[in-house]
């Protein structure tokens, strides 16, 4: 049986910033993009008053597992990030997962069926605990392309 997902949310007066720690593949991009607001080592490691609501969304919007999503106050349903309708793209990244980007439709190994709107990351190395998605287990284990 599945573990159920674990679901985090941090907000400031006009964004809720959600994140799913079982989809990170702690790339980076958001401690890299807006420092300010990631700090891994504090807790709460979000801050989302220390950025704007462009700002956050922009760096949301980049976030190579879909770990993190966001929700606009005073919207009434949960927006779709920009990016779900651009085409389909496969980056193969140095030494790390295979990135899809755009919407895909992805069957499981049990017949069941998970849409994905954004990039998705899929494990390269075999050591993923999150299978057949990317959970950050490449740079444990030194993966690096033959």
């Amino acid at each position: 049986m599945a573990s159920k997902e674990i679901v985090k949310e941090y907000q400031n007066e006009g964004i809720t910033v959600i994140w799913k720690p079982q989809k990170c593949i702690h790339a980076a991009v958001c401690v890299k993009t807006l420092p300010e607001v990631y700090k891994p080592d504090d807790k709460p490691w979000i801050n989302p008053q220390n950025a704007s609501v462009e700002a956050l969304q922009s760096q949301i919007d980049r976030c190579p597992s879909g770990a993190l999503s966001y929700r606009i106050k005073n919207e009434k349903h949960k927006p779709e990030n920009k990016k779900h309708n651009m085409s389909q793209k496969v980056e193969v990244t140095p030494n790390g997962p295979l990135m899809v980007h755009g919407e895909l439709e992805i069957t499981m190994v049990d017949g069941s069926k998970e849409t994905k709107k954004r990039t998705t990351a899929f494990c390269r190395c075999g050591a993923s605990d999150n299978k057949p998605f990317c959970d950050g287990s490449h740079k444990g284990i030194d993966f690096e392309d033959s």
